[in-house]
């Protein structure tokens, strides 16, 4: 546990009882505040109370006497569409809102760092897609590198519920446009902007809100390198404000689209081969087609990511290309789950949205897609272009008939239920095509989170063979 600091004796609201809203609670109470809990949902306010934690209902008129902050779980509102009605009311009475991202950074910097010979270092990950793989693969490399590290935020544990990081370790951090949007200090050593796509756009008021909320973590962040991925205007001009000159190498660009010129430092990857270059030269290269866990050109640019940390971080490119051959993915992204008769199962729950969704339709080839879902403003009409390797779609859940109107001549079936398109798919499917569950979509019609989608499809996938 991270002891909170700063607010030693003052009493600390916290608004949100989930994973990330109790790790706070218990570690607000560790660096000696008294934290004051509460939660919408009676059910989170009892699991606070039975862990001894102090309940404190936020509704009340005199809630906000003497208290110091408050704390606010990532998925609470705080400016838009509205703001939360606990939070505007904290807001007009002056208290500080933060959030635990905000702590971490502020609890870190007031810390004994200075006894360490090679003081701790954090790496904060940010983006539209791929941030989750690229956080998983950047502490998988330093592992298999002998590095100690830590991976938490939007991924793993609690930011403020890992361990005191020690002598030379270094700490991942996967962060959200809903954590990176709130909070009060954001000090990186190493910041990754992966790529930009329309996502979130009611919680950040549009693309530019949306846009601001990740630039904060290197506007404000400062880090001492930043790794930019450089395939969207939004890249390119965020790499431009962080440089001084053209070799400035506190930058390290990222492409998979374009070939990269100049004198500054850059990793890209072009037809599935990884090159680091350096001062106009080629110092490093490593051939990804052939990595089982990193699928496709998506896949490709995490790596790049995470390459380039681990080669600031002092990794050599040969113990970085051992390690990216030994990872063996996350569950729900590009995550193959069984192979039965020349017929591989995909799982790619995690693609929610068009633009993840065409990564993985590009990743494969002869698809059976099953896709569906809760779905989002304009439908799959993104995706016509990138349907040229769909042998048949098989449509679930709410938006399934207008998923449909959208498909044009792509042969599909309507099939409701995961359980009815796995099983059709896997009846029709041959030798060589791959069964991808890639929908496009939000799970909430059918599902609580895209996890336990993917889980149903891996279930039944499992069913069949």
């Amino acid at each position: 546990m991270i002891p909170v600091r700063g607010y030693e004796g003052a009493r600390v609201a916290v608004l949100g009882l989930g994973r990330s809203g109790l790790a706070t609670a218990r570690a607000l109470e560790a660096g000696g505040a008294q934290a004051l809990c509460w939660d919408d949902s009676p059910e989170s306010r009892e699991n606070a109370q039975a862990a001894g934690l102090m309940l404190h209902d936020l509704s009340r008129s005199d809630a906000w006497d003497d208290v110091a902050a408050l704390i606010v779980s990532p998925g609470i509102p705080h400016l838009y569409p509205e703001p939360n009605r606990l939070i505007a009311r904290a807001m007009e009475a002056g208290v500080p809102v933060d959030n635990d991202i905000g702590l971490f950074f502020r609890s870190l910097a007031l810390g004994e760092w200075d006894q360490h010979d090679s003081p701790p270092r954090v790496v904060a990950v940010t983006g539209s897609n791929g941030k989750s793989t690229t956080s998983a693969l950047i502490h998988h490399i330093l592992t298999e590198a002998g590095k100690p590290s830590q991976l938490a935020g939007n991924i793993g544990r609690g930011v403020l519920d890992i361990d005191p990081p020690g002598n030379g370790a270094v700490v991942v951090l996967e962060l959200s446009s809903y954590q990176t949007d709130l909070a009060r200090a954001l000090t990186p050593d190493i910041a990754v902007f992966t790529n930009l796509s329309p996502d979130h756009l009611d919680r950040h008021g549009g693309m530019g809100g949306y846009f601001a909320a990740k630039r904060r973590l290197f506007a404000e962040g400062g880090p001492d390198r930043a790794v930019i991925g450089v395939d969207e205007p939004e890249g390119v001009y965020l790499a431009n404000q962080l440089v001084e000159h053209a070799a400035d190498d506190r930058l390290i660009r990222i492409s998979v689209e374009r070939k990269l010129t100049g004198p500054g430092w850059m990793v890209q990857a072009r037809k599935g081969q990884l090159s680091e270059w350096r001062k106009g030269r080629q110092v490093a290269s490593i051939d990804l087609r052939g990595v089982p866990g990193l699928p496709g050109t998506h896949n490709h640019q995490n790596a790049c990511a995470a390459y380039a940390v681990a080669r600031t971080l002092g990794v050599a490119p040969r113990v970085i290309e051992s390690a990216l051959h030994s990872f063996g993915g996350l569950p729900h992204r590009s995550q193959l789950v069984g192979e039965k008769g020349g017929v591989r199962f995909v799982n790619d729950s995690k693609a929610t949205n068009t633009d993840s969704a065409e990564k993985a339709l590009l990743a494969f080839r002869s698809i059976r897609w099953i896709a569906g879902g809760l779905g989002k403003d304009g439908g799959i009409a993104a995706l016509a272009p990138h349907l040229g390797e769909v042998k048949k779609a098989y449509l679930i859940g709410h938006s399934a008939r207008d998923f449909a109107l959208q498909l044009g001549e792509t042969p599909h079936e309507i099939c409701e239920t995961m359980a009815e398109a796995v099983r059709r798919a896997a009846e029709e499917a041959e030798a060589g095509d791959t069964v991808l569950l890639a929908p496009a979509a939000a799970s909430f019609d059918q599902y609580p989170n895209f996890e336990k989608r993917g889980e149903d499809f891996v279930a039944q996938v499992a069913r069949l063979l």
